[in-house]
């Protein structure tokens, strides 16, 4: 895949009218394998805005192929990540189709993510939480230079979090878009 191709990408907020896409992404064998035992309650969550989440729809020239969702984990309404420290951004995000992995597309969607994270200078970290059976998520996240941090289990599934502190951040490759 061509940087020009990958450069095209861009970040737009969801919508209601997204619901039908998320829930037959939610449908596809790639993303069932990377978070089984979920359910976004689509209708419920779009339809509201709290100031502590962003969730995103990811575009290739206007075509949908993934879903972002960024929350302050210390603020967050849930309280998945139990009592942690203020000033960290948590990061979901997953591609839809499987025919559009493994073309980089994931990797410029979290440079704008992160990005967009580090650019509030009161963030100092990043967290992601991948099941520890993902592999491939794993190099994927350290690739991008993000460290283990721990084991823990989130529910029913043992996940590995892992955290890109602000000074690991290679801002130079990265561009808010």
């Amino acid at each position: 895949m061509k940087r020009a191709e990958t450069t095209k990408i861009k970040l737009r907020p969801c919508c209601l009218s997204d619901i039908p896409l998320l829930e037959y992404w939610d449908r596809q064998a790639h993303v069932i394998a990377s978070d089984p035992n979920d359910d976004w309650h689509w209708e419920f969550e779009l339809d509201r805005r709290p100031d502590w989440r962003s969730q995103c729809i990811a575009e290739l020239s206007g075509r949908p192929i993934g879903f972002v969702q960024i929350i302050d984990p210390a603020r967050e309404d849930s309280h998945y990540w139990g009592d942690v420290p203020g000033h960290v951004r948590a990061i979901d995000i997953w591609i839809g189709e499987a025919t559009d992995l493994r073309k980089g597309y994931g990797t410029t969607i979290m440079h704008c993510v992160l990005a967009r994270c580090f650019s509030d200078p009161e963030v100092m970290a990043v967290w992601v939480d991948p099941l520890e059976s993902n592999t491939g998520a794993h190099r994927f996240y350290e690739k991008l230079g993000f460290q283990l941090m721990a084991r823990r289990r989130f529910g029913q599934d043992d996940c590995f979090v892992y955290q890109l502190a602000r000074p690991h951040w290679n801002k130079e490759h990265m561009e808010i878009r």
